[in-house]
């Protein structure tokens, strides 16, 4: 199969990408190897071990399938230039890190992305791997395959493109702990990275693909490398829907590790009402991200990303917007680096021209778009305030999901219920999070 290439600078009109998403993806024939399932007594052995039940009914809803398998994307993180962070700016040197990914959907076989797209050089993979996670950084035994590019284990990313990798045979169980591991024989250059995983990543030095334990592992990073999505190829599930959004949706507030991004808690809530059914749920969320405006620490806007991110991913049939309040917070504060205003007082009015543009160009997809309320911040008022009622009140996507209301103290509604604060008046703890995942109508995404 060959390799797919994503490269940088093109921002492509919605209708080609549209044409693009709709292409069909030849399979590769191959032998069976042994399934990526979650075993028991692994973090993860389906959705049991975590407390956020569904509501509604949970008989999974009759729906036609086509006998056709297709590709969804199941695990994603929005790539990222090197930036505020010693790691990503070095880069790597013959070294193996190795990265831990929470599935939403599982399927017969999966591929994997790798990102060089800003990189300042080629990108050499020495190997990659995926496997399964018994704890940590340690693999389930003999769970670990090689990943191969155009039938080739090794393989060089031009600076601003992405490889895919060829179909990797298999059962891939949904909400699982993947690891994946990649090798770099050679200086990277400055890493594309994900800042914030939530997850811990692993490094070792030299090539230690092989390693299933984590002792030759002893350097710890808090983002993901190069690694920037997982798909599966399904006969069963109903799609992608993609989260959208900034450090609320990318999870800060929420325990390392703990998987409990309100993200992840939709897709234990689909997976228990829809089984195999349920549509894979990836997390484009950017800590400090705003829509309007880029920025060399907190990403490229929600505008610019938004094709990318959100309406290529295979299979993507809705996306979830929360995104704002970093637009109001930062064009309150002295401007720096990493914060850098619009020209201009900020309005409601601007913000909502930007969700007005994300609308359409989800719409010329064919691709549904809901829009999230802004959740308490009481500093930002009252603009939040603003920049809410117009997403109750305008119609212009094709729903709410008020998770302003959700969460916010009854009676209050400036302030988080002190239940779900983390701590900082701003970010969700995990039952926030869990909350947050509640109040989406799951007739809007099932």
């Amino acid at each position: 199969m060959p390799l797919r290439s994503r490269f940088a600078g093109s921002r492509i009109p919605g209708y080609v990408a549209c044409i693009a998403v709709g292409v069909a993806v030849g399979l590769v024939a191959a032998s069976l190897i042994p399934s990526l399932v979650t075993p028991a007594g692994s973090k993860h052995p389906g959705s049991t071990n975590h407390s956020s039940a569904p509501s509604g009914s949970a008989t999974p809803r009759v729906r036609i399938q086509a006998a056709r398998a297709s590709w969804v994307a199941t695990w994603a993180a929005s790539p990222m230039a090197a930036s505020d962070s010693e790691q990503a700016e070095q880069g790597f040197s013959d070294q193996t890190i190795r990265e831990i990914v929470y599935v939403s959907a599982g399927g017969e076989a999966l591929r994997v992305h790798l990102s060089n797209l800003f990189g300042t050089r080629p990108l050499t993979i020495g190997g990659a791997s995926v496997g399964v996670v018994l704890d940590g950084g340690e693999l389930v035994p003999a769970s670990s395959r090689r990943l191969t590019f155009g039938g080739r284990l090794a393989v060089t990313v031009p600076a601003g493109a992405t490889v895919t990798s060829d179909p990797l045979i298999g059962g891939v169980a949904p909400l699982a702990e993947l690891a994946i591991s990649i090798y770099l024989p050679d200086s990277t250059g400055p890493a594309t990275n994900h800042r914030y995983a939530g997850q811990t990543t692993f490094v070792a030095s030299g090539d230690q693909l092989a390693n299933a334990k984590a002792t030759s592992f002893n350097l710890r990073e808090p983002s993901w490398y190069f690694a920037t999505e997982v798909d599966v190829r399904s006969t069963t599930a109903d799609g992608t829907i993609v989260a959208f959004g900034d450090s609320i949706t990318d999870g800060v507030g929420s325990e390392d590790g703990s998987d409990d991004r309100w993200p992840n808690f939709l897709a234990r809530r689909l997976g228990a009402a829809l089984g195999d059914r349920a549509p894979g749920i990836v997390d484009e969320g950017i800590g400090g991200n705003r829509v309007l405006s880029g920025s060399g620490c907190f990403g490229q806007s929600g505008l610019a990303r938004f094709e990318r991110d959100a309406l290529s991913e295979p299979g993507v049939r809705a996306v979830i917007v929360l995104e704002g309040i970093n637009d109001i917070d930062f064009a309150q504060e002295p401007a720096k680096a990493c914060t850098i205003p619009v020209s201009g007082p900020m309005t409601a009015a601007r913000i909502e021209a930007g969700y007005l543009q994300l609308i359409a160009m989800a719409h010329a997809c064919g691709i549904k778009i809901y829009l999230g309320t802004l959740t308490p911040a009481p500093i930002r008022e009252p603009l939040r305030g603003e920049v809410n009622r117009w997403i109750m009140t305008s119609h212009a996507a094709d729903g709410v999901i008020n998770f302003a209301a959700a969460t916010s103290e009854p009676g209050d509604p400036d302030y988080y219920n002190p239940e779900y604060n983390s701590g900082d008046n701003l970010h969700p703890n995990d039952l926030g999070y869990a909350t947050m995942a509640n109040a989406i109508p799951l007739a809007w995404v099932r």
